[in-house]
């Protein structure tokens, strides 16, 4: 076993006689940041007027995972209809994992999609239909 000076900071080292690994020093980011801004393929940057245009769509929230079959099927819906959205993959991100159990009534069930209306409206869904989010973000 190791001995570690006192006041030292321990980072990802293995102890040889458990197999552990130490976690992050206090204030140390443990990965990678989980959001992803999603625009349509081959969509250019925004420029002022269409800038406006998108923040009158409103904001689409999409809490996800890589292997979920009903996100990949939304995602493709969403951006062959030209819908920009922020996905979270809530397997990399708790404070998200945590809204998604709220939201289901403790499962961490995905997609689960947070639309904000241009009116300032909030909808929380649960594997909603295209029909569904183009309705919640209309209101």
């Amino acid at each position: 076993m190791a001995v570690v000076a006192q006041g030292a900071a321990v980072r990802g080292t293995a102890d040889a006689g458990t197999g552990t690994v130490g976690a992050p020093a206090r204030g140390m980011v443990a990965g990678p940041r989980a959001f992803t801004t999603r625009k349509p393929r081959g969509a250019p940057a925004p420029t002022c007027p269409e800038k406006r245009e998108r923040d009158m769509q409103g904001t689409l929230t999409m809490y996800s995972t890589t292997w979920c079959g009903y996100c990949r099927r939304l995602k493709s819906q969403l951006d062959r209809e030209g819908i920009s959205y922020v996905e979270i993959n809530i397997e990399e991100d708790p404070q998200s994992a945590a809204f998604v159990e709220k939201a289901n009534n403790g499962n961490q069930t995905v997609p689960t999609v947070l639309a904000i209306s241009p009116s300032g409206t909030e909808s929380v869904m649960t594997n909603p239909s295209l029909a569904q989010v183009k309705q919640a973000l209309a209101r």
